[in-house]
C-alpha cells in the first residue's frame, strides 16, 4: 500500500512541475519581467488541498525560471520567492488571506531582483509583480479554489492520500 502511495506522490509531483513549467514558458512574454501574469501561479492553490503538492509546485517554478531572461538568478532568486509563499500559504489558516503571500513575496523579492539586475525602478517593480500575482492567485485562483472545494468527489480527486 505504501509503494501505491509513493507512486501517486512522485506521479503527482511530475505532473504538477510539468504542467507548472509549461504554462509559464508557453505564455512567456507575460510570464516573465516587470509586468508578470504568470497564469500557472494558479496551481498554487493546490497546497490548500495537500501540502504534499509543494515540491513539484517547486520544481516547476525552478524549471519555468530556467527560461527566463534573467537566468540561473532567477532560478535561484524567483523559485525562493515561490517557496515563501508557499510556507506562508500553508501556515495561514484563512485560505483568502493565504494568497496573499504570493503577491507579498514575489512582489517583494522579484521587485528587488528586477531593480538589482535590469535597474527597473524598485517600488514599480515590486508593485507591478504583486500586482500580477495578486490577479493571478487572488484574484482568479482562489474562487477556482472554492469552486473545487464545494464539488466534493473533485476536491477528493485532487487530494494526493
Amino acid at each position: 500500500m505504501k509503494s501505491i502511495s509513493s507512486t501517486r506522490f512522485i506521479t503527482r509531483t511530475g505532473i504538477v512541475a510539468a504542467a507548472y513549467a509549461a504554462f509559464t514558458v508557453a505564455i512567456a512574454p507575460l510570464s516573465y519581467g516587470p509586468v508578470q501574469f504568470r497564469f500557472s501561479e494558479l496551481l498554487l492553490i493546490l497546497i490548500f488541498f495537500d501540502r504534499r503538492y509543494a515540491p513539484g509546485l517547486v520544481l516547476g517554478c525552478a524549471l519555468a525560471n530556467m527560461y527566463s531572461p534573467l537566468g540561473m538568478v532567477d532560478v535561484v532568486v524567483g523559485t525562493t520567492a515561490t517557496v515563501l509563499a508557499l510556507i506562508g500559504m500553508i501556515h495561514t489558516p484563512n485560505k483568502a488571506a493565504a494568497t496573499l503571500w504570493p503577491a507579498l513575496t514575489n512582489g517583494i523579492i522579484v521587485g528587488l531582483e528586477l531593480y538589482i539586475l535590469e535597474g527597473y525602478p524598485l517600488w514599480m517593480g515590486i508593485s507591478t509583480v504583486a500586482f500580477g500575482e495578486f490577479v493571478v492567485v487572488t484574484c482568479i485562483g482562489y474562487p477556482v479554489y472554492r469552486v473545487l472545494i464545494g464539488r466534493e468527489k473533485l476536491a477528493e480527486a485532487i487530494r494526493i492520500s
